[in-house]
């Protein structure tokens, strides 16, 4: 799979799939992060599991469930897209992390949940044509492609495991 060309994705796009777009398999990554993401969350105790690293930030299992919330709409918008859905609105991340209650669940249910999510992706992923791969809708309006939406998936991910490692470790 080539990566998508700034024109297929939004701005803010671009800022998770500059962090991955040199990748040479998008798919290796995927899964490369699956173990990666189940392995970090999965260790945590659980009074680290709630650790914020300063006043109105996510806890660790917060970062998780957002990771996981996220994952489901990359997936979804991809899915619907290559079905020929012509647009889907965006998403309130905060809203759906304070809905959530995640600090209220083991973190290892969490990171199971994570990498069942990124499996089932990775499937979807897999099958997809280099016609749907190409298909362009519009998303949070603006005209994105699902291969956008795969490498915005990678890269949204690698950008929470940077901030795990920079600021809660």
């Amino acid at each position: 799979m080539t990566p998508p060309k700034p024109e297929e994705y939004a701005p803010f796009m671009g800022n998770y799939i500059k962090l991955i777009v040199e990748t040479a398999d998008i798919i290796d990554l995927l899964e490369q992060q699956a173990t990666q993401i189940f392995d970090l969350f999965n260790n945590l105790t659980p009074e680290k599991a709630l650790y914020a690293y300063g006043q109105d930030k996510w806890t660790l299992k917060q970062v998780v469930g957002h990771m996981i919330d996220a994952e489901r709409t990359f997936a979804y918008r991809a899915y619907a897209f290559s079905r020929g859905q012509a647009e889907l609105p965006g998403f309130d991340e905060n809203t759906y992390v304070e809905l959530a209650n995640f600090n209220s669940r083991p973190v290892q249910d969490l990171a199971a949940e994570f990498s069942a999510v990124r499996a089932s992706n990775l499937y979807f992923i897999r099958a997809l044509s280099d016609q749907q791969l190409s298909t362009v809708a519009i998303s949070n309006g603006i005209p994105t492609s699902v291969r956008a939406l795969v490498y915005a998936m990678a890269g949204h991910a690698q950008h929470h495991l940077n901030i795990v490692n920079d600021r809660y470790f």
